[in-house]
């Protein structure tokens, strides 16, 4: 590799997550080569040659593994009970590592990780697109310029209706498997809410199965107190027939109310991909902001969405391999928000508040 070359990338697993996140997002990134590509499933590996005529396929991680001198980054896209083994594997050879949410199925498990990078001299970084959701930047924005004032109480909601089980590992009651919303959609609720709102002390949660046949947790809350006396409503639900705001976020000056998802996941899956335009959404979206108003009655005041920006994180991931940026989500930070979700677990099954 040369200084102007681009870094080659192995991807395992192609899947949800590396077929419509990061596949795309990988081949979008300057200085970065999707070279490689590690799933058995042959339709797989054809929509892969499809999109990505250069890549090479393989049927196994150790078919990667074995061209390790070959490859600058390995991304682990697989299913959640295969992160560490794998992340372990690829640190033991060499190779930085971008491991999918959540990185672990436990804190002590990703700080084992971190450790294991960090002795190794390699990076090994978290896929946490949602910090680059386009209401999640709006947001971060708005109170790093005081719109808000003091902050004091911040509801995230993360909410579907599905009201029938999809199966598959994601839903399995399997501990192993490490499925359920709280891991699912927790991880990124819990991230988002340490990022602006500072370490953890206080977790209460509840967390339940509400659909016919379902296996494990479909409707999740977690209430969090921060070190600095912000409470965070967070909201996980595959059973919300109807959807409350993304954001609800108070202050001591004004709120900031905010409805629907960020576009760029719909747009990845419908195969579009970054370029100008990109992540923006129609003023009819934007959230309002104001103080004793309602929005739902037109008051307050349109904040114009930020772009989303998911082409960010492989951007600085790119950056920080060539030693001209920083990590932009550490295994560190991840284990932080593992124990808020073990905290979360823990609180649901004894009905308690758990310190930390």
């Amino acid at each position: 590799m040369t200084a102007a070359s681009p870094l080659r990338v192995g991807l395992i697993g192609y899947g949800l997550a590396g077929s419509v996140f990061h596949a795309p997002l990988i081949a979008a990134t300057e200085g970065l080569a999707l070279d490689t590509l590690v799933t058995s499933n042959p339709e797989r590996q054809a929509q892969a040659k499809a999109e990505f005529p250069e890549v090479r396929t393989v049927a196994a991680p150790d078919e990667l593994f074995a061209r390790a001198g070959d490859l600058d980054l390995v991304v682990i896209a697989s299913p959640n009970r295969t992160h560490v083994p794998l992340a372990t594997t690829a640190l033991e050879a060499g190779l930085p590592v971008v491991v999918d949410k959540p990185v672990a199925g436990t804190a002590a498990e990703a700080r084992e990780l971190a450790a294991l990078a960090e002795a190794r001299g390699l990076l090994l970084s978290v896929f946490q697109n949602r910090r680059w959701d386009n209401d999640f930047l709006t947001l971060r924005k708005l109170l790093t310029d005081g719109e808000l004032g003091d902050p004091w109480r911040f509801e995230s909601r993360f909410e579907r209706w599905r009201p029938q089980p999809k199966g598959g590992w994601r839903e399995s009651g399997d501990p192993a498997e490490i499925g359920g919303l709280l891991y699912d959609l927790g991880s990124h609720v819990v991230d988002q809410a340490l990022v602006l709102f500072g370490p953890a002390t206080e977790v209460y949660a509840e967390s339940v199965i509400r659909r016919a046949g379902a296996e494990t947790d479909d409707d999740t809350f977690i209430a969090v107190t921060h070190a600095n006396g912000v409470r965070s409503h967070l909201y996980a639900s595959a059973t919300a027939a109807q959807l409350g705001p993304r954001f609800r976020v108070l202050g001591s000056k004004a709120g900031y109310v905010k409805y629907g998802l960020d576009p760029q996941e719909a747009a990845l899956r419908e195969g579009e991909r970054p370029g100008p335009g990109w992540g923006a959404e129609p003023e009819s979206l934007y959230g309002t902001i104001g103080a004793g108003e309602s929005p739902v009655t037109g008051g307050g005041r349109a904040v114009a969405t930020l772009p989303g920006d998911y082409p960010a994180y492989y951007a600085a991931v790119a950056a920080a391999l060539r030693g001209e940026g920083p990590n932009p989500v550490t295994a560190l930070e991840a284990a932080a928000a593992l124990d808020v979700l073990e905290a979360a677990r823990r609180s649901a099954r004894g009905k308690v508040t758990v310190t930390l």
